[in-house]
């Protein structure tokens, strides 16, 4: 492509439009997060929560880094997208089983990214020579940009497809992914393999990070922490995706969440989902569902939690897949007491956990039965049923609000 010298009146106009943009990239890029993760061609990836983050990222790091280019160098040419991000992004796809076609979501969030830029230009400019060459230049600019990152990954991808299919990882991921999918693979050949016992107890877990400039050797560090909370002497460990790891203990026993909740402390941007333990290839399977599921919920929920077991949330998983109605849920059985403060609703969990039992609920709390008793007083108050009336769907919305307690970050 044979690049115009921009007048310097455009150049102007440019960086003034690049810098409102940068003004507020939150604002501009969440129409690009909510048109690329509703595409067709990315149902795959919006159904992943790990592969929804790493877009997300891609979005936010491309329309950044077109912004700020045009800022530096208003008009000029700029180069294609080759950061850590982009790359990570392409590692993950491949590892997900995903071709170049679910690169289309970069031709989605130009578009939507277009019309945004054509906004600021409009504010900027009505004076139509000035705004032809605006617009002419802004277009040649975002297309070129966005076509050869596109290159970029996709040429990435196709390294990384050639590294996965020679190493013994990629061995391991599809074994495992036919496992998951329930294919009668022969157990002694899956073990070989996967180097794993199939035939005894399994629990599952998925860990990742929310830190897009974290490594793999963090997840591996926390790997190692949660097979010494269990207990166990080995695990298996497959890399999902860039920020993703999938982790299998032969074991059955509860792990030690102090000791395991103290490590995580030390990694606040990891995250740690527990499956249910089992046993044999269908328990190998269904705990890792369950790890997955959790993983799901906690995306879906925004739960500030580092560990999360299963069990914590079985009843909440099942009530919130569908997201409004939960929220309704919750709306029309709390009343005010979904906003009242924590120790007022976590007063309620603990006594209807304890059966009505107000001195039992007081001894959970650490806090005098009295105490409990005029908290039990006031969320009558602001409940739109009493308690005693409603126990059973009052106990259910406040585990569903439980987890959906979000991070102030």
């Amino acid at each position: 492509m044979t690049w115009v010298d921009p007048a310097p009146r455009t150049r102007e106009l440019i960086r003034q439009a690049a810098e409102r943009a940068l003004q507020n990239p939150d604002e501009w890029v969440t129409p690009v997060h909510e048109a690329t993760l509703s595409a067709p061609t990315t149902a795959a990836i919006a159904a992943d929560p790990a592969l929804a983050d790493a877009l997300r990222r891609a979005n936010f790091d491309n329309l950044l880094a077109w912004a700020t280019a045009n800022v530096r160098a208003p008009g000029d040419r700029v180069p294609p997208n080759t950061s850590a991000v982009q790359l990570d992004v392409a590692r993950d796809l491949v590892r997900r089983g995903l071709d170049d076609v679910s690169l289309d979501a970069y031709r989605t969030g130009q578009n939507v990214a277009w019309r945004a830029w054509m906004q600021i230009c409009f504010e900027l400019t009505r004076d139509a020579d000035e705004l032809e060459d605006l617009l002419l230049v802004s277009a040649t600019s975002i297309a070129d940009f966005v076509d050869g990152t596109i290159g970029a990954v996709a040429e990435r991808m196709a390294a990384e497809r050639d590294e996965l299919t020679r190493g013994s990882q990629a061995e391991r991921r599809d074994m495992v992914a036919l496992i998951l999918e329930g294919a009668p693979v022969p157990r002694l050949r899956a073990e070989a393999v996967l180097a794993h016992p199939l035939d005894g107890d399994h629990v599952a877990a998925v860990v990742w990070t929310t830190d897009r400039d974290s490594d793999l050797g963090r997840l591996e560090r926390v790997a190692e922490e949660l097979m010494r909370a269990f207990g166990a002497r080995q695990r298996l460990t497959v890399v999902a995706a860039a920020s993703t790891l999938w982790v299998w203990l032969p074991v059955a026993t509860a792990p030690d969440r102090a000791a395991l909740g103290a490590a995580l402390r030390r990694t606040p941007e990891v995250r740690v989902a527990i499956g249910n333990p089992a046993r044999g290839v269908e328990g190998f399977r269904r705990s890792h569902h369950d790890a997955a599921e959790v993983r799901r919920l906690v995306a879906r929920m925004g739960t500030a939690d580092q560990l999360v077991a299963f069990a914590d949330v079985q009843l909440a998983a099942l009530v919130t897949r569908d997201q409004a109605r939960a929220e309704e849920f919750v709306a029309q059985v709390l009343g005010d007491l979904a906003d009242a403060p924590a120790e007022l609703q976590e007063t309620v969990r603990a006594y209807l956990a304890e059966l009505g039992n107000a001195s039992a609920a007081a001894a959970r709390l650490f806090t005098h039965r009295n105490t409990v008793l005029r908290r039990l007083v006031r969320a009558d108050e602001l409940l739109p049923r009493p308690l005693a009336s409603d126990p059973v769907r009052i106990g259910v919305a406040l585990e569903v609000l439980r987890w959906r307690t979000v991070e102030g970050t």
